[in-house]
């Protein structure tokens, strides 16, 4: 068995011995639905369910936990615990607020970049994103729906976010030397639809409104750039006069198929 030098040691039994050895070949972060440590969420595995995960990220410390060791079978991935080769998935529960809404904290980022980085070292465990549900790399628990029986959310849209800009880029830059990233985004902090719609508003409305097309030269409607020859419309200027011509155009197009038809 694997223990992590940077978690305190909270063993569960009788499953730390009495479960099946696995081959460590994913990492998945989840939430635990509640603002507790570490050492709350091993009292929780051992006293209130016959559920299980590897680590515990406590909610406002970071503090870290490790409940069984990494090369035995947890019960947190449903069928990314054990698979009928012998891999599995190493779990970590990180502590939230009650209604599983809120990113991880800075010390929760940390642990998680340094426990991933272990995990890559110890187990070998590929820097690149899960593609499938049995593909070696790191993931969360709502990634697939083999991770979860029932299906869930876990670990809710703003870690997600954070997982996708700010802990697995955490991992690789940590792991191979690169520069750490800086974007720690949530999807809070992202665009959402209506703030999409506002800009597309807003430049569309400067594009209609300011004079930056070449207008023709005998335009009577155009401003003068005095620095140059050139004159400009706007880009109303310009869906406006081609209405106008396309109009015109029909209107005669009409008129010589009346004469034709005559």
């Amino acid at each position: 068995m694997a223990w992590y030098p940077g978690a305190t040691k909270y063993e569960l039994q009788p499953e730390s011995d009495a479960q099946p050895a696995i081959r460590p070949t994913q990492f998945i972060v989840h939430s635990i639905i509640a603002p507790w440590t570490a050492k709350r969420v091993f009292e929780y595995w051992r006293d209130s369910t016959n559920l299980e995960s590897h680590f515990g990220i406590g909610y406002e410390e970071g503090d870290v936990g490790q409940f069984i060791g990494t090369q035995t079978r947890a019960d947190a991935n449903a069928g990314a615990n054990r698979r009928a080769d012998g891999t599995g998935a190493v779990s970590a529960e990180t502590a939230s607020n009650t209604e599983g809404t809120d990113p991880w904290t800075a010390a929760q980022i940390e642990e998680l970049i340094d426990l991933g980085v272990w995990l890559h070292a110890t187990h070998g465990i590929p820097l690149r994103i899960c593609r499938t549900h049995d593909d070696p790399g790191f993931g969360y628990h709502s990634m697939f729906p083999q991770w979860s029986t029932s299906g869930t959310a876990c670990p809710g849209k703003a870690r997600i976010a954070q997982f996708k800009t700010a802990v697995f880029p955490g991992i690789v830059a940590r792991a191979t030397g690169a520069p750490a990233p800086t974007n720690t985004t949530s999807e809070e902090d992202e665009m959402t639809p209506a703030d999409m719609a506002q800009l597309a508003d807003l430049v569309v409305d400067r594009l209609l409104a300011k004079d930056t097309f070449d207008a023709p030269a005998d335009a009577a409607d155009y401003s003068a750039d005095k620095k140059s020859d050139k004159h400009y419309w706007s880009g109303r200027s310009v869906f406006s006069d081609l209405v106008t011509r396309v109009r015109r155009i029909d209107k005669t197009l009409t008129a010589l198929t009346k004469k034709l038809e005559a």
